[in-house]
């Protein structure tokens, strides 16, 4: 069975920094930036295809290929950058389930941001019975966050005339535009590339062109259940803090925990706790998911591996300390986003040339359409980036 490492992927997708990009550009403008959500999920799927093509074809993960094709004092400057980009992740997951958990119980942020990287530690403990009990439990979490958001969803009045505009590509102003690029931007995370390539490296083995094909074909099928299920859960974000919160007089809804008060005073505690359980859900897994990309980037670049507990601790550190030191937690998420942002080109762009190398790909090598596609792509999602790190640089 092929199914369940786009799922683990996905997590990437509907993680707490999605949860506050999302909510925040529903409130501020509605329906407006539906379509930059919808075209952010078919970018993505483009481009976790090509990761797990990546795999399938080389048996090889991408940190290895960037590893084994580069000169070495460039392979070794990737790997510290990815390293930065694996503890930015690891913070903002962190950050997520600590917040989930002060809105649910009440517990400081500190002590909460220690419970979340003990739950992570305990997801990744379940790869010592084989991949599959990891991915159950991961897309187990999955479910938790789309149950908890679609129950909110069908509560509210969504306007389906208005949503539709939506669909429309359209800004209002610098601020939308800057919020879409941040949306867009920050979509593919470059842990989940190298990720995605290891989930499928070992396990499909493949005999011959045909069994090759068929092998992709259903991956391929994986990856859009797995990334057409993000994508409809980040959907349901934008449409309830558009049908709630838009036009409203209700404040600090570009906030998560403004967000779970204002479900509470606009809907009902049910709404507020569903909205908590699933972020919860989403900074737990998202946290495994990450520390788990860690673990191939390290083996990757380095052929290095070091005990589970112990990375676990380093990438969980400046987390405890952003939390000690009592940094509001959201903007801490945003500012992380923008250290994940560096380190997009650095696995994208590798990604797209390896995949179109005939001799390194084989018969699964891209197509000219999906070369020109995917260069396309990364230029888009590159560009935005920099235009976001200019605007935090200048605000």
């Amino acid at each position: 069975m092929i199914a369940g490492p786009a799922f683990v992927a996905a997590i990437a997708y509907i993680d707490p920094g999605n949860f506050a990009t999302n909510f925040a550009a529903g409130s501020q403008y509605g329906y407006l930036l539906l379509w930059v959500i919808v075209g952010a999920n078919l970018l993505a799927m483009l481009v976790q295809t090509l990761s797990a093509k990546l795999g399938l074809a080389t048996g090889r993960n991408l940190a290895e290929l960037c590893r084994e094709r580069f000169p070495r004092p460039v392979s070794r400057g990737m790997w510290v950058q990815a390293e930065a980009v694996a503890v930015a992740t690891d913070l903002a997951e962190v950050l997520g389930g600590a917040i989930a958990l002060q809105l649910l119980f009440g517990i400081p942020l500190f002590t909460g941001g220690l419970i979340t990287g003990v739950a992570a530690f305990a997801l990744l403990a379940l790869q010592s019975r084989g991949h599959r009990p990891f991915e159950r439990a991961i897309v187990v979490l999955f479910v938790v966050v789309l149950v908890g958001l679609f129950a909110t969803l069908f509560r509210v009045d969504v306007d389906g005339a208005d949503a539709a505009h939506g669909l429309v590509p359209q800004f209002a102003g610098t601020d939308s535009l800057l919020l879409a690029t941040g949306i867009l931007g920050a979509t593919v995370m470059p842990h989940v590339i190298y990720l995605h390539s290891a989930l499928v490296q070992r396990r499909l083995r493949t005999e011959g062109p045909d069994q090759q094909r068929f092998v992709l074909r259903t991956t391929r099928l994986d990856v859009l259940i797995g990334m057409g299920s993000a994508g409809l859960i980040n959907a349901s974000m934008l449409l309830i803090a558009a049908a709630v919160f838009a036009g409203s007089t209700l404040t600090g809804t570009d906030t998560l925990d403004g967000v779970f008060s204002g479900l509470e005073v606009a809907v009902d505690r049910w709404a507020a706790l569903a909205f908590a359980i699933a972020l919860l859900a989403s900074g737990f897994a998202s946290s495994g998911v990450g520390t788990y990309a860690g673990q191939v980037i390290m083996q990757g670049f380095l052929r290095r591996h070091i005990p589970l507990l112990l990375r676990r601790a380093l990438t969980l550190a400046p987390a405890l300390v952003v939390l000690g030191i009592g940094v509001q937690p959201t903007e801490a998420l945003v500012w992380s986003q923008v250290v994940l942002s560096f380190g997009i080109p650095f696995a994208l762009v590798p990604l797209v040339l390896f995949t179109r190398d005939r001799d390194l790909m084989g018969p699964l090598v891209n197509r000219r359409l999906t070369t020109a596609a995917a260069v396309v792509v990364a230029a888009l999602i590159i560009a935005l980036n920099l235009f976001l790190l200019v605007d935090f640089a200048t605000a």
